[in-house]
């Protein structure tokens, strides 16, 4: 006969003294499984990861692209308004994006959400301007007739919506504050195409260096920050300003050649396209879009997709038509508003507590460190059994011929036997209707 038997493995690690004291040097680099649950934070998103992303919240395109571009918008003439670095700008435009994609307008108006985002940004590049300003700044931009002060008794609330909402804005990016700053190394790469020595047309670098300037504040009212390094997002403005103002192509495609190392050429075609379609679609709302003919863009746009046709690159870098997968339909809601903050954080809430997993959350930036501890986790939470089959030998005990003799003598007994007429198992005659009721003979009958 087989039996299987299960046997847990013996624990590979001693448990920790009972006592307090100085742990002895054996112990010394021991430790523990770590408590919470770890989330590994990507600095690139690309464009799928974006749209899947968009579609889990219900994005509804032809309102939430509105959105997205007034709210940069709105962080863009705030941080001119308070005389802001660019690099605040650039903060506060990426933490803006990384937030709408996980919550929509339904549940946060982009107007808060957006001065939340410059007002974590301030922090993060050591501006620090308080909740009051900035909102007394967006009121009297919003309002030039009714100009305020930051001491005004009517931004006590949105003040502490604002600082509420920031805590929530830094748990959804993950305390990840890595952003590139395009802007410093534009300067340096238009500094390189016009040396100081060129004095062949001194006007022409500065328009060059406008045009590509404004440009990059327009980059970050599309994902390309999201998706892009900084040396891409540069040369992208770099060959699309030369583009759009005929001057100094050939120059930038040998800086291109020169950093074939370092960049794709197929990112640097897609950003140009992400401006492009952002040029095409919100003329108006861009800083240069209105400053070129619609036929010059469209003209530069065709050119473009010839370079795409011709080096056979996808419209998106690493897209797999495999890998998306058909989602629910979008929604349409009201937008949210700060007078309503109780009803537009119950679902958000929600979320956040399902994606934790009941657990505390916690941030990893460093991907071989996340990995490390997820094994040594393991060896305190995973069950390890190993099966054994072991064949026993059992002996079958032989009757006692005692027990036998003694069961026969009580047969011998009993005048009808074990299984009489009168005395049965079964209650029922054996030889009359197994269904009819048992009836006793007698004198006088029934």
């Amino acid at each position: 006969m087989l039996n299987t038997i299960f046997m847990a493995p013996p624990a590979t690690k001693a448990p920790a003294p009972a006592t307090n004291g100085q742990i002895p040097e054996d112990d010394a680099n021991k430790f523990g499984p770590p408590s919470g649950l770890s989330s590994i934070r990507t600095q690139y998103i690309p464009e799928q990861t974006i749209r899947q992303h968009l579609k889990n919240i219900g994005y509804d395109v032809a309102r939430e692209d509105i959105y997205r571009i007034k709210g940069i918008q709105l962080i863009d003439n705030v941080r001119e308004a308070l005389q802001l670095p660019i690099k605040t700008f650039d903060s506060a435009s990426v933490y803006y994006h990384k937030f709408r994609m996980r919550f929509p307008s339904s549940e946060y108006n982009y107007e808060d959400v957006a001065l939340a985002c410059l007002f974590a940004a301030c922090k993060a590049e050591d501006t620090i301007k308080k909740s009051r300003d900035i909102l007394c700044t967006a009121h009297n931009i919003r309002s030039p007739h009714d100009q305020r002060t930051p001491d005004d008794v009517r931004f006590s609330d949105p003040s502490r919506f604002t600082i509420g909402l920031e805590r929530h804005i830094l748990e959804t990016i993950g305390f990840d504050f890595r952003v590139q700053y395009p802007q410093k190394l534009l300067i340096k790469m238009v500094k390189r195409l016009f040396p100081p020595n060129d004095q062949t047309n001194p006007n022409e670098a500065r328009r060059f260096l406008r045009t590509a300037y404004d440009m990059s504040i327009d980059l970050h009212k599309t994902h390309a920050p999201l998706k892009q390094t900084t040396f891409t997002m540069v040369l992208a403005i770099l060959e699309l300003t030369a583009r759009l103002t005929d001057s100094r192509l050939r120059s930038i495609t040998r800086l291109e050649q020169n950093a074939a190392a370092y960049v794709d050429r197929q990112c640097i075609i897609e950003t140009m396209l992400d401006l492009m379609d952002l040029y095409q679609e919100f003329t108006k709302s861009t800083k240069i879009g209105a400053s070129f003919e619609l036929q010059k863009l469209m003209s530069v746009k065709i050119d473009i997709n010839a370079l795409m046709s011709e080096g056979g690159y996808q419209r998106y870098h690493g897209w797999c038509d495999k890998c998306t997968t058909d989602l629910a339909d979008t929604r349409t809601a009201t937008p949210g508003s700060a007078t309503s903050p109780a009803t537009a954080t119950s679902a958000s809430t929600k979320r956040k507590r399902e994606e934790a997993g009941g657990g505390t959350l916690r941030f990893v930036f460093d991907v071989e460190a996340a990995r490390r501890e997820r094994d040594l986790v393991s060896e305190y939470h995973n069950d390890e059994y190993e099966e054994y089959e072991v064949e026993v030998d059992e002996t079958i005990p032989e009757a006692d011929p005692r027990q036998n003799n003694t069961h026969n003598n009580n047969n011998r007994n009993n005048h009808h036997g074990p299984r009489s007429h009168y005395n049965n198992d079964w209650g029922y005659h054996r030889g009359g209707n197994r269904h009819a009721p048992h009836r006793r003979r007698g004198h006088g009958g029934y």
